[in-house]
């Protein structure tokens, strides 16, 4: 991916590393960012709300939990991370560019629907932290907790994980797991992620389905944000490959695979490498959050 570098983090941008120069850094040349978000095609944003909700009041909080994370998420107490306004290594300059340009493109969306938006933060950690979730460490995953809108990532995640276990590698493989724990800001700023949680108490039957379509959902609005990288012409030829390899790599299926478990899609609760595949796709080709109903059916 062309990317612009810069000195200076983003005010959403905290890194709590403490081991050095992070593991499973990013590749990738120089670039522009390019302007706002202009002529994106259908916003549909009020649609896909009105698609999903039939109407209802959508708008409210998160709740105590919410799913929303590449593998799943925690609970408990808060102790946020800080900023110190300086970007350690080549690690923090690109993530750093990931937050500001994907927070960029959601900010631009809601305010063509003048629907308020409060920015996400992203974290970089490498020993375990608290947040406002509870405990965020290696074994969770990059994963966003609602309670303080924040994502948070160890990055030997990256490296050990999607790289050497999956054989997900790339830049472009990191940015769109950065554009999924977007999708989940999304989620829950429009407050479908609440309305998830109360579909799944009114129907526990159906839970992992709905934990399912959340998750498909998030893979569909990076790919909307990966289009617009596309548009403006951030993109190479490998970079698309790399983020459907990454998706398929955090299927439900490929992970009891790699597990040596065997492949239970009842217990699934992200969806398979397929599906994962498939709705990135959907919100790349099509540059409509529109095409993001992932409840339809349900």
């Amino acid at each position: 991916m062309r990317w612009q570098r810069s000195d200076k983090a983003d005010r959403n941008f905290r890194d709590a590393r403490t081991g050095g120069r992070a593991r499973g850094g990013r590749a990738g040349g120089g670039g522009g960012r390019g302007g706002a978000a202009v002529g994106a095609g259908g916003l549909g944003i009020i649609g896909l709300i009105l698609a999903l909700l039939f109407g209802g009041n959508i708008f409210g909080g998160a709740g105590a939990t919410a799913p929303g994370s590449a593998l799943d998420s925690v609970g408990g107490a808060t102790a946020p991370a800080t900023s110190s306004g300086a970007l350690a290594d080549e690690s923090a300059e690109w993530f750093n560019f990931l937050l500001s340009d994907v927070q960029d493109f959601w900010v631009d969306k809601f305010a063509e629907s003048n629907i308020r938006y409060e920015p996400a933060t992203l974290t970089l950690f490498d020993t375990p932290i608290r947040t406002g979730c509870g405990s965020a460490q290696a074994a969770i995953g990059p994963h966003y907790c609602p309670l303080d809108k924040g994502i948070y990532l160890e990055t030997g995640f990256f490296d050990a994980i999607l790289a050497r276990r999956f054989g997900a590698t790339g830049d472009f493989a990191q940015a769109y797991v950065v554009a999924h724990e977007f999708g989940h800001h999304v989620q829950n700023e429009l407050g479908i992620s609440t309305w998830v949680r109360q579909q799944q108490q009114q129907f526990p039957r159906d839970r992992n389905e709905y934990s399912i379509r959340l998750e498909l959902q998030a893979d569909c609005l990076a790919g909307v944000w990966a289009a617009y990288a596309e548009q403006r012409g951030l993109l190479d030829r490998t970079d698309i490959p790399e983020a459907l390899e990454a998706a398929a790599a955090v299927g439900d299926d490929r992970i009891q695979q790699s597990s040596g478990q065997r492949v239970d899609p009842h217990s699934w609760t992200h969806g398979s490498s397929t599906q994962r595949q498939e709705w990135f796709e959907r919100g790349f080709s099509t540059f409509d959050t529109e095409s993001c109903d992932t409840f339809v059916g349900i």
